[in-house]
């Protein structure tokens, strides 16, 4: 009796975080190596650190991606692209990835500096954005965001969260606009933090940004988690977003801890 792969995929998920198992498993035949594959790259975690997928990855970037790393005189791998395509099983992203490109710079023996760094994460991520048909959790960083991501990120149809932290006044327009553009369109959106996380600073999403977050969380009906915490709003926009919330009916989890009126006004 052959059971059918619906009944293999429970079996092999239920092993995800049994790696060494799961890719035994993966070597028996063809038939259980497709079943396999997708569940084994769906969650790197740690694994994001491993150069060895750092290289894989960029065998998957397109003209456009590369461009990004053409001012740098990046060599990059020159391997056959891999019989699998790996980026589109990832589900989440973290700063484990970023941890893993630094790994690979190093290892190449490039003079790490943020602008290279930077270059290699937009490319990476753009292409996950672009390639990733199960993206869930996304966690970005205001020196890593350009248009090609902004673009690749609106089409994006899967991502359920999106951490973005640090942003400074110059780019919180761009961030945004482009995030409220997700919430009016996206139906699939149902947290977002915009927190810096830091008592030391705020990030300043500021008056135009206040008043565009709360337009859309009027029209907004998935969100359920929002996070501002360590915000600077001005009191206006503080009291349109407190209008808003009142109007919408989806949000279940909601942190202003921390968050600033006028940059004097202190909210706990």
């Amino acid at each position: 009796m052959t059971l059918p792969n619906e009944c293999y995929y429970i079996i092999f998920k239920n092993l995800r975080h049994s790696y060494q198992n799961l890719f035994s498993c993966a070597l028996v035949n063809r038939q259980w190596c497709r079943i396999i594959i997708p569940i084994l790259w769906s969650e790197p975690e740690h694994h994001f650190k491993d150069i060895r997928l750092i290289k894989i990855f960029l065998l998957m970037l397109n003209a456009e991606e590369q461009s990004l790393l053409i001012p740098f005189k990046i060599a990059l791998p020159s391997h056959p692209k891999p019989l699998f395509e790996y980026s589109s099983y990832i589900t989440y992203i973290n700063n484990y990835l970023y941890d893993g490109i630094r790994n690979w710079l190093h290892d190449e023996s490039y003079k790490t500096g943020c602008k290279l760094e930077n270059a290699v994460k937009s490319s990476l991520i753009a292409m996950f954005l672009r390639t990733s048909k199960n993206l869930k959790y996304l966690s970005l960083n205001e020196i890593i965001c350009n248009q090609i991501i902004f673009e690749n990120l609106y089409e994006n149809t899967t991502i359920t969260s999106i951490d973005l932290y640090n942003f400074s006044s110059n780019f919180k327009s761009k961030a945004i606009d482009v995030l409220v553009k997700i919430l009016y369109r996206n139906s699939t959106l149902t947290s977002l933090d915009l927190s810096n996380g830091s008592w030391s600073s705020s990030n300043n999403i500021g008056s135009e940004g206040g008043r565009a977050l709360a337009d859309a969380l009027c029209k907004n009906n998935t969100l359920k988690i929002l996070n501002l915490q360590y915000n600077n709003l001005g009191s206006d926009e503080g009291k349109a977003l407190a209008d808003a919330l009142c109007k919408n009916t989806t949000l279940t989890s909601l942190n202003l801890v921390k968050i600033i009126l006028d940059q004097k006004e202190e909210k706990h």
